[in-house]
């Protein structure tokens, strides 16, 4: 059919292309095919019957009427022809400009002042015809780019190796755009009835170039509102891939004008290998690109993968160096075991938590896995119906997240080694080549007396720290006890430090006892007795080979890890909660909240008053009516009525609440980290796009269309083209019908 196209038109300078080049490049109008050789019954587009081919040609048809919205390829158009086209837009723009003139005059009479002896405005200078299609043009591409954002549209769209030979689809942007003309957009199909067929509406750098605008102008909204609220906290979760690059996701935290504690997703940061590189990016990307004053920066936290702790401590300490009020905490949407576990820098405990997150995946991806698990459990726990059922309500939950993760995982082992070992021996069709060959796989992870070894001492180390982590994400007046019972968690893990072989020998205890449950041999991993081959002197235990790889680097770790992240700023901070009048309350309003808030004096509008609002502030609680509860949460607090009359209590509680190892008291307000998790779910690795995901995430926050056009005529002033740019030169082509 194509060609036979190229014959029939006349086309010499396309005679040398192959069939596939005229598929992909050139498009075929539906006027040159008989009635019957088109098939009109597909709701979508036209399509050609199989056995098609044009033979309808009217080379003068197009001079009758220029502007058809089907374009016809010709050679070339004569001076006449190209003076008529232009006298037909000069008269259009004529009617406009006669329609437009008076609403010009009274915008100008408008801005004459009030008081006569003012001198008049400056006159806003009117776009010229070219400039206001032009932006018209623009606003039509922002508006489908801001659709496919917000509707989580990939830009790409069929993979090349999806189609059938010879067969050519547009991209995703394309096909919208096409429809958009087809719709009626007049503004569209003006710019392009000249434009010819092979050449794209709007390239690939166009598109980016858009994309970056409409990202930079959506995070605007979000970060004007930070700075109003001036205090924020950063947070960033675990390293993510986009489109095959490593990018660490940035969400910040503030208090917003209604008083509401709100954490917005703000854009991703490409992940750079090298700490230091890191810690510069991310403090210029902060500062720099997204204006961001971290002189106000009152917090940090880093949610990470295992392996990537290290590199995101020192961008704290980096941040931390030059802002000292920004202090390092926990986040409060992660628990401290987990955020333990994953910081301690041993390969195999990072073996082991991957294969952990492999094994829930594998059972939350398939009920039937979970059905099966659920009959395991029951058979082995009945005797103890009650603690069957508990682990059973447990499998179906993020068991991995919890503070008890790792005794769950060893109350669960037995049951999991047993259910995945009946899967994969299955020889019923019941299960699918994937289930079975995972199943396969994690078994044999499992059942590593490496794996069993290291998750029993990490049970047994993060024990001394599971009720500590807990009340750090329970109530306010949890987190306030907590930071005082620290000492007392040191105090244990140092005890442990001091006597780790009479500890370690319990733990080794206790793991070979599970292996044996399992029939798992008790052995050195495969690669030191490989290492050690020919080395008649290396007589090394079991034991003590894992006490010096795994129970003392692992126990040292996590102590220094809590002194880092536990620091007496941050101590200190979590003293002020004292200022919370349920915590008063049980405290019998004997508080001391002068002290603690010396870091944030500089932060109140009226330091030197401080001492006698507080004074006022525990009055007020402490004489309170019967049956006037007391605010038990920062949250209620900044939502009294009165809380205007107390200043200083008032920013020292917005401080306060910003800090990451706070939770957020409403879940409304909480959106950006769940929508972040619901879009890298929800879309393909590589089809995702840093740039359409913060239009996605935040697809509720207000646009300015205008503000997109007006930045991008800005930036790229030598990318705007206007119509009459498409005057065809002597060996150019002009297009009429599509």
């Amino acid at each position: 059919r194509c060609q036979r196209w190229v014959e029939n038109c006349r086309r010499a300078d396309l005679e040398d292309k192959t069939p596939d080049q005229l598929n992909k490049h050139y498009r075929l109008c539906a006027k040159h095919f008989e009635t019957s050789m088109i098939c009109r019954s597909s709701p979508y587009r036209t399509v050609l019957r199989d056995n098609a081919v044009p033979t309808i040609f009217d080379l003068t048809s197009h001079l009758n009427n220029p502007h058809s919205r089907h374009r016809k390829r010709i050679k070339e158009l004569s001076e006449d022809e190209i003076r008529t086209l232009k006298q037909q837009k000069i008269d259009e723009a004529f009617e406009r400009e006669q329609a437009t003139q008076e609403l010009n005059e009274s915008n100008e009479q408008n801005t004459i002042s009030e008081e006569g002896g003012e001198e008049q405005e400056e006159e806003t200078v009117p776009l010229t015809l070219e400039e206001r299609e032009n932006k018209d043009y623009l606003k039509s591409l922002f508006e489908i780019l801001i659709l496919m954002g917000k509707q989580n549209i990939p830009l790409d769209g069929h993979n090349v190796d999806e189609l059938p030979e010879g067969i050519f689809t547009s991209d995703n942007f394309q096909a919208l755009l096409e429809y958009r003309i087809n719709a009626g957009d007049e503004v569209l199909r003006k710019r392009f009835e000249m434009t010819a067929v092979n050449l794209e509406y709007c390239s690939k750098t166009q598109q980016k170039q858009m994309l970056e605008i409409c990202e930079s102008c959506v995070r605007e909204e979000t970060l004007r509102e930070v700075r109003d609220s001036h205090f924020f906290s950063i947070v960033t979760d675990e390293v993510v891939d986009i489109a095959g690059e490593e990018h660490l996701p940035v969400l910040v935290r503030f208090v917003d004008e209604s008083h509401n504690l709100r954490e917005e997703f703000i854009g991703f940061l490409p992940y750079e290998a090298d700490p230091e590189i890191l810690a510069v990016k991310f403090h210029t990307t902060i500062t720099e690109k997204w204006g961001l004053n971290m002189e106000y920066c009152r917090g940090q936290a880093y949610i990470v993968s295992s392996g990537f702790a290290s590199k995101m401590k020192v961008v704290a300490t980096r941040l931390l160096e030059k802002y000292p009020q920004a202090v390092y905490t926990l986040c409060s949407s992660c628990a401290l075991n987990v955020w333990l576990a994953k910081s301690v820098p041993v390969v195999g405990v990072s073996i082991a938590l991957g294969t952990i997150e492999e094994v829930c995946c594998l059972f939350n991806q398939s009920p039937q896995l979970l059905v099966e698990l659920d009959n395991t459990i029951s058979v082995l726990f009945q005797n103890n119906e009650e603690k069957g059922n508990e682990l059973k309500e447990i499998c179906r939950s993020q068991w991995t997240g919890r503070h008890d993760a790792f005794e769950v995982l060893v109350d669960l082992m037995q049951a999991l080694v047993l259910c995945l070992d009946a899967v994969s021996s299955d020889s019923s069709i019941r299960w699918n080549n994937f289930i079975a060959g995972r199943a396969f796989v994690l078994s044999s992870a499992l059942t590593d007396f490496d794996f069993i070894v290291t998750i029993v001492i990490l049970k047994n180390v993060l024990s001394f720290t599971r009720a500590f982590g807990k009340n750090l994400q329970g109530q306010t007046s949890d987190v306030f006890f907590a930071a005082s019972s620290l000492t007392a968690v040191l105090h244990s893990l140092n005890e442990v430090m001091e006597n780790i072989e009479v500890y370690h020998e319990f733990w080794f205890e206790e793991a070979t006892n599970l292996a044996t449950k399992l029939d798992v041999q008790i052995k050195l991993p495969g690669k030191f007795r490989r290492a050690q081959q020919g080395n008649l002197d290396s007589e090394v235990t079991s034991e003590n080979y894992y006490k010096e790889i795994l129970s003392v680097p692992t126990v040292e770790h996590i102590i220094q890890e809590l002194k880092d992240i536990f620091s007496e700023q941050h101590l200190k901070a979590l003293k002020c909660l004292s200022l919370v009048p349920s915590v008063m309350g049980q405290l019998k309003f004997n508080t001391s909240e002068e002290h603690h808030a010396d870091m944030y004096k500089n932060d109140l509008p009226n330091p030197d008053t401080l001492s006698a609002e507080l004074h006022c502030w525990r009055i007020k609680w402490k004489h309170r009516g019967k049956d006037i509860e007391l605010p038990a949460t920062i949250y209620e607090a900044l939502h009294l009525p009165d809380i205007k009359f107390f200043p200083n209590v008032y920013a020292l509680l917005k401080v306060l609440c910003i800090l990451p190892v706070m939770k957020v008291e409403n879940e409304k307000y909480e959106i950006g980290r769940k929508r972040l998790k619901a879009y890298l779910k929800n879309t393909l690795t590589e089809q995702r796009s840093s740039n359409l995901a913060l239009l996605n995430i935040n697809f509720d926050i207000k646009h300015d269309l205008d503000l997109m056009v007006d930045t991008y005529i800005k930036l790229y002033p030598d990318k705007v083209e206007f119509q009459e740019d498409f005057i065809p030169s002597n060996n150019s082509e002009v297009t009429e019908d599509a």
